[in-house]
Parts: C-alpha cells; structure tokens; sequence
C-alpha cells in the first residue's frame, strides 16, 4: 500500500514543506498539494461594496474580482509547488477556515507536512501560530513540522520556570 503525504502549502512558507517532502518522503508516496483559500476577504468586499446604500452602482463588485485574483493566485501557487516538486503530485483547492479544512483534508493520510507560522525568530511554542497550532494538536496522522528558513539558534529558547 503507498504512503499518502498531504502537504499543506501557505504563501510564503510553501517551498519549505515541499523541500521537506523532497528530502524526507519516499518518490513512491502519493502527494497531495492543498491550499486553503479563506472566504473571508472577498465577503468583506462584497459586504462593503453593498453596505454603501444610495451610492450609484455602476462600478462592479470589488469582492468579484478579489474571488478571481484569489483562485487564480492559487492556482498559481499550487502550479509552482508542482513544479518544483517534480515528481507526480495532485492538487488540492479548498475554501473554508483553514486550519478546519487542513485538519479533513488530512483524514486518512499517512503524514501531513506543515511549515510554522508563528515568531520564526525564536525556539518555542510561539513559533506556531493559531491556525498552525490547532492543526498540530488535532491532526489525525503524524506530522512534520519544518522551518520555513534555518531555525533561530538554540540560545533562543525560553528560560526555564523559576523553581521554589
């Protein structure tokens, strides 16, 4: 049976993850490209493009075309973490809250690969962000958690708890 590997891709973080797959998963894993889009912006948009009462509407919706430079900048992102994967891959779009739909998206696979998201300048628990945290904590599968640049130096780590 193969190794499913979801890897959570995020602008910013994404060629780590998929560096991380190159280095640390089998070439005969199936690898599942995910990006989540977050509805919220383009319904921003469009509720306050509708919120300006008595104004004349011959402009379009802002919120459509941000929809549309959404889904294309993840189709763009998803394109280019294929390639530079280079090795067979399926691609996965998703809208929603993101750590929600990275946490069902991973149900059923062998491993999921997520960058931090959080202070990337210190050791600790803070170098994961809330959405990244919650993933961690509730992934159904084992996971790698990798550094989107050289991790910070061990002298970052926090100081221990004074003791009594």
């Amino acid at each position: 049976m193969s190794m499913r590997v979801v890897v959570w891709l995020v602008e910013g973080t994404w060629p780590a993850c998929v560096d991380a797959v190159r280095g640390h998963v089998p070439g005969t894993a199936e690898v599942v490209l995910l990006h989540v889009s977050e509805p919220d912006v383009p319904g921003l948009a469009h509720g306050a493009f509708a919120g300006l009462l008595g104004r004349a509407r011959s402009e379009p919706d802002p919120g459509d075309r941000m929809e549309t430079l959404g889904t294309t900048s993840a189709a763009r992102l998803l394109d280019a973490a294929a390639r530079r994967l280079d090795r067979p891959a399926a691609k996965l779009e998703r809208a929603g809250r993101a750590e929600r739909e990275v946490v069902a998206a991973a149900e059923g696979a062998d491993l999921l690969v997520l960058a931090r998201d959080g202070d990337r300048a210190h050791l600790g628990p803070r170098s994961l962000g809330p959405a990244g945290r919650f993933v961690v904590d509730h992934a159904p599968c084992p996971v790698l958690l990798v550094w989107p640049e050289s991790p910070p130096d061990v002298a970052t780590l926090p100081p221990p708890p004074p003791h009594p």
